[in-house]
């Protein structure tokens, strides 16, 4: 059996991997290492979990040995898709480089330039970085990468996923044609070929696992159901994942929760401390500092539940992850090989359940067709009723809560009103309330056409009359003029001079609607039917009351007048 004492290794590097508790490599470790402090390129395929990490750390480190770094010019070069990711390779750096002198600068997003930029001027051997903060580095000018002797692609397929591709080119221009270039993944895309074939000079294919292969140690369960409702998928999803968590009890120790978009994560973490969990949520929108101190709190136990997007889902060395939860099937089959990856690992004996409702059926499908096999399928738990569950509070809370705002649930809070604010409750159960004065209704007096004052033919100036209302009767002010008769009058004038068979106008069909409205108002008069209709009565404004007197005509003078005055003046 291979050692790391067999390997050639760097004795400082050697000591510092056993004081961290390792003797036997793992097989990809055992394979690419030989390969790597050759000089050879190195094309890994394992699945996640079997230490592809220290397979390009250990022989970096023991290569960097000899030589001296300087400033703005990185001897070596990691690339990672997440900063998660990058921030571990750093880690492990620091763990198994401690005996040595090599320095390291760790560029990633959400920190300061300015501290970055201090690390790269006193020179670093070994730079780790995600491709979109070390281009921003180079486009500063801070940056210069034609003495990177080693650099590596960290989960190539996951660069592909996150659209990094046109990044790793740029970035493999930049830097030397004799570079020794080392690719890790636990996936190979056929799009990877291509990158591959053209900037990997005849490298070691190591597959130590068939591609896209699930480990042995994590027993894995597809939990189906159907939702009561279309609109309840996602409520009672929820209800599902708690209901496996508390069916795992004890055995759950700690668990990654994955779900497909960051909007859910957060949902899903707020769902989860209400039910008296403990969980936080992890993906890119949150402040680098605040996911860091979630994976860190993870990591010493001091968190149960972490709810993450799939930026946890690669590469993380948590080693004592007992339960994988997938609360949405991912979209891209990789993903599921990724995630419960985070279970199981070194050895370990961990278990993964995946939650899936019937539009999930072309996704599990693609799974099972990369992985052959099927997911073996699980059982709800006992005892879970899906219609009193599917909701984020405690039915004691709920009932409260539905009290308190008047039995109306959580879209409540008017009681027994509609939205204007009328009462909706019976007429008969209704609390008796102070009856209002009786109102004495009186109805206007009908109009009465033939009342009208005659007018004058021959003025220009219609008499106006006012008829002032007494007991509270409306007044009624008409103005006509003298060349145009009004209403009836005017109506019947225009009939008499109109064919039979010309088609009736306005006038006539006015006169109708009048007598309608006098018929009308006659069969009501009588008739209980409300409040009346209230004239002007008594706020009749003044000016309409006032009478005026019309001027008289001033006669002209006559001509010869004018002219005599004229000429005495």
């Amino acid at each position: 059996m291979t050692k790391f004492s067999d390997l050639a290794l760097d004795p400082r590097v050697l000591q510092a991997i056993a004081e961290a508790g390792y003797e036997i490599p793992t097989p990809i470790q055992a394979q690419a290492i030989p390969h790597a402090l050759q000089g050879r390129d190195v094309l890994g395929i394992a699945q996640t979990g079997t230490g592809k990490t220290a397979s390009f750390t250990l022989p970096m480190i023991t290569l960097l040995g000899q030589g001296r770094a300087r400033a703005r010019m990185p001897r070596s070069l990691v690339l990672a898709p997440t900063r998660e990711l990058a921030a571990q390779v750093a880690e492990n750096f620091d763990i198994y480089a401690k005996h040595t002198k090599l320095t390291k600068a760790l560029l990633i997003g959400g920190v300061s330039f300015g501290e970055q930029d201090k690390l790269i001027d006193r020179g670093v051997d070994v730079l780790i970085a995600t491709p979109g903060r070390l281009l921003d580095h180079f486009e500063r000018g801070k940056l210069l990468l034609t003495g990177v002797q080693i650099m590596v692609v960290d989960e190539a397929d996951r660069m592909l996923d996150m659209g990094f591709i046109p990044d790793i080119e740029r970035i493999f221009q930049l830097t030397p044609f004799t570079r020794q270039t080392l690719f890790f993944s636990a996936t190979m895309a056929p799009e990877i070929e291509r990158i591959t074939n053209t900037f990997l000079s005849n490298p070691a294919k190591i597959e130590v696992a068939r591609q896209s292969t699930t480990s042995a140690t994590i027993e894995q369960k597809l939990i189906q159901f159907q939702p009561t409702r279309k609109d309840r998928s996602f409520t009672e999803k929820r209800a599902v994942l708690r209901a496996l968590i508390r069916a795992e009890g004890e055995s759950c120790t700690n668990a990654i929760i994955f779900c497909n978009r960051k909007m859910d994560v957060d949902v899903v973490a707020k769902s989860l401390k209400s039910h008296g969990f403990n969980a936080a949520p992890i993906h890119g929108d949150l402040d680098q500092s605040q996911r860091m101190k979630t994976l860190d709190g993870f990591r010493d136990g001091s968190l149960h539940l972490l709810v993450a997007s799939d930026v946890a889902a690669r590469g993380l060395d948590i080693p004592a992850v007992s339960h994988v939860f997938n609360f949405d099937v991912p979209s891209h089959p990789e993903d599921y090989v990724h995630r419960i990856g985070r279970t199981g690992r070194a050895g370990r004996q961990g278990k993964a359940f995946t939650i899936a409702v019937p539009h999930d059926d072309k996704y599990l499908a693609a799974i099972e067709s990369l992985v052959k096999q099927s997911i073996p399928k699980g059982e709800l738990p006992e005892g879970l009723d899906l219609a009193s569950e599917g909701s984020d509070r405690p039915r004691s809370d709920r009932g409260e809560r539905g009290g308190e705002r008047g039995g109306r649930g959580e879209r409540g809070g008017r009681g027994d009103r509609d939205r204007r604010g009328r009462d909706r409750t019976p007429r008969e159960d209704r609390a008796p309330q102070d009856e209002a004065p009786a109102v004495e209704r009186r109805w206007p007096r009908p109009r009465n056409p033939a009342a009208r004052t005659a007018r004058a033919a021959t003025t220009n100036v219609a008499a106006t009359a006012v008829t002032t209302a007494v007991d509270g009767r409306r007044e009624d002010r008409r103005e006509d003029r003298s060349e145009t008769r009004r209403d009836d009058e005017r109506g019947s004038d225009r009939r008499e001079g109109r064919r039979d068979d010309r088609p009736r106008r306005d006038d006539d069909r006015g006169s109708d609607r009048r007598e309608s409205r006098d018929d009308r108002r006659d069969r009501y008069r009588d008739r209980d039917s409300g409040p009346p209709v209230v004239g002007m009565g008594d706020h009749v404004p003044d000016f309409i009351l006032r009478s005026f007197k019309i001027a008289e005509p001033v006669a002209e003078e006559p001509e010869e007048d004018l002219a005599t005055n004229g000429a005495e003046g």
